[in-house]
């Protein structure tokens, strides 16, 4: 197995800060479409970007409290549909038992299928 090569570090931090930016967009579109005061004016949420595995790729500027449990849910929704998962698909959790943290908190997760 031959070693990666190191990437660029120029290359690296304008990555990092797009995918910053695409977290804090979600973040953004939340709150202005929210009809809840939690939303609204405390920022009572969190947004990420995970990858396949559902690993936490980049988190927004947003309450980090409930990106603990974002693996979790992330799992839970890849073991029941793992295989079946196709473009336009969107997933809502709040099972405490799968991931969520309390019942009034959602998991809502969208797939990215590059190149559909």
């Amino acid at each position: 197995m031959t070693a990666r090569p190191a990437p660029d570090p120029i290359t690296l931090e304008l990555v990092k800060n797009a995918l910053d930016a695409i977290v804090d967009e979600m973040a953004i579109a939340l709150v202005r479409t929210a009809y809840s005061n939690n939303l609204k004016n405390s920022m009572d949420m969190s947004c990420a970007l995970c990858d396949a595995e559902g690993r936490l790729i980049a988190q927004g500027l947003t309450l980090p409290l409930h990106l603990g449990s974002v693996p979790d849910a992330m799992a839970a929704v890849q073991a029941k549909f793992g295989g079946k998962i196709r473009p336009g698909d969107v997933f809502i959790l709040n099972d405490p038992f799968e991931g969520g943290t309390h019942l009034p908190d959602f998991y809502i997760m969208k797939p990215i299928h590059v190149g559909a």
